[in-house]
């Protein structure tokens, strides 16, 4: 998560642009190209004895680009073609600003825009939302839009398929890639493991994924989906990263384990699982808060 983009331009005109883990950074702080980017070393756990799985190359098809972050075009398993779209991004990426620690925003009307891309990283059509189906920085850090348009429509129109949701728990030492619509840029690297409690600021998220060092995400690529190299299938949305070193303050997040034990990681960047979500969602894409499996914080 990071600071508004008005606080980060007035921050990188004094300091010049530099590393940043989350919300959109100004042009003048461009990453690698996408090329480099896709080209770095996938970082090996020595501890994983499992036969490595055959790795599919990800690209950036099906993925857009917010105004301020990065986002993807998603279903869930039993997503049906002629449901609505839904666009999933971050908590923190709401044009309205970081929603509150306990707020959780549901069904509000919104047409916000955002550029679909292709595997190509050109910009092939804007989508619109209709509403914002479920926004929050409680617990995890997303919101999912659902969209005027259906799978369908931009199937056939554009010739782009969303990314499906993957409705089971990451595992660690998956080979992902951080596939960011703002900078149309590849990130590969490796879950290193999971995160008890991630604290940043006012808020907490609970068991979030941190990745292996090779992939230094900057401003921009927040929500960005996490890719599991082997299934194509969105495991986690990227979210933030610890810049400076400090402990535990906005930009900083610090890792607390279950007996209360503080790490801080600098230069370490994380991800919010995404599972959870798929029994949230029922018939036509819509949101059931109450449905017996979903654990989502509620309003």
């Amino acid at each position: 998560m990071r600071k508004p983009l008005v606080a980060v331009l007035f921050a990188l005109a004094i300091a010049g642009a530099g590393a940043a883990p989350a919300v959109a950074a100004p042009v003048s702080a461009k990453p690698a190209t996408a090329s480099a980017a896709s080209a770095s070393t996938i970082a090996v756990r020595a501890d994983t004895k499992a036969a490595a799985p055959t790795l599919q190359a990800v690209n950036l098809a099906g993925t857009v680009a917010l105004s301020n972050c990065s986002g993807s075009v998603v279903r869930f398993p039993n997503s049906l073609d002629t449901d609505p779209a839904l666009v999933l991004s971050n908590g923190h990426c709401l044009s309205t600003g970081f929603p509150e620690p306990g707020e959780v925003l549901v069904n509000q009307a919104s047409s916000r825009t955002f550029g679909l891309l292709n595997s190509a990283g050109t910009r092939v059509a804007t989508l619109r939302a209709s509403k914002l189906a479920y926004g929050t920085m409680t617990d995890t850090d997303v919101s999912i839009y659902q969209l005027t348009s259906t799978y369908a429509t931009i199937k056939n129109s554009y010739g782009i398929s969303a990314l499906t949701v993957q409705d089971t728990h990451p595992t660690a030492g998956t080979a992902i890639t951080v596939a960011s619509g703002y900078w149309k840029t590849l990130y590969n690297c490796n879950i290193d493991g999971f995160v008890y409690r991630l604290k940043e600021g006012d808020w907490t998220w609970k068991d979030s994924v941190r990745y292996t060092s090779a992939c230094q995400t900057i401003g921009g690529t927040s929500g960005s989906p996490v890719i599991d190299q082997s299934t194509g299938k969105v495991v986690a949305v990227n979210n933030t990263g610890n810049e400076d070193g400090a402990r535990c303050t906005e930009n900083n997040p610090c890792e607390v384990d279950a007996s209360g034990n503080v790490t801080v990681r600098q230069g370490i960047n994380y991800a919010q699982e995404t599972y959870l979500i798929p029994a949230c969602f029922t018939t036509g894409n819509q949101l059931n808060l109450s449905a017996t499996a979903c654990t989502l914080p509620k309003p």
